[in-house]
């Protein structure tokens, strides 16, 4: 063995800094906490967001907007997407979810009408734009709403 295949390499770990262990540590007595006050308490510190008893900035500013607890997260995709596959597929959620086309399924998967579909597919969805619906039947296929 030589000492360039020591592994790890000498120096490369360090071990972590024991605070408090005495004046030669350079970290001794205080501990890095300074002298008093509320921070150098044991369990001493304020929460996240005080300002010493101003008013907070979260607190200052005014609401905005709302959020819509019944929002759908519908997942949309364009009929050129739809090209991966072989004629005559018929094309899923699920199948587009492991062809890698779309990410995850959310509350349902929308077909839109951007770009040319060149083959006759077999489309279940939940739902389709006008246009891509007849992008479909031009192109020989069918789209069904599941």
């Amino acid at each position: 063995m030589k000492l360039s295949e020591l592994r790890p390499a000498p120096g490369a770990r360090r071990k972590p800094t024991r605070k408090g262990q005495g004046i030669g540590s350079g970290l001794g007595k205080t501990a890095g906490r300074g002298h008093k006050g509320q921070k150098a308490r044991s369990g001493g510190g304020v929460r996240p967001g005080f300002e010493g008893g101003q008013m907070p900035m979260q607190r200052r500013f005014p609401k905005r907007g709302f959020t819509n607890i019944f929002k759908k997260n519908i997942i949309a995709i364009n009929v050129d997407a739809l090209n991966v596959f072989e004629p005559g597929t018929e094309v899923t959620p699920e199948v587009l979810l492991s062809a890698g086309v779309i990410k995850k399924i959310g509350d349902g998967v929308k077909i839109l009408g951007d770009g040319n579909l060149e083959k006759a597919l077999t489309v279940k969805v939940h739902a389709f734009s006008k246009s891509a619906a007849e992008k479909i039947a031009a192109a020989g296929g069918k789209a069904e709403v599941i």
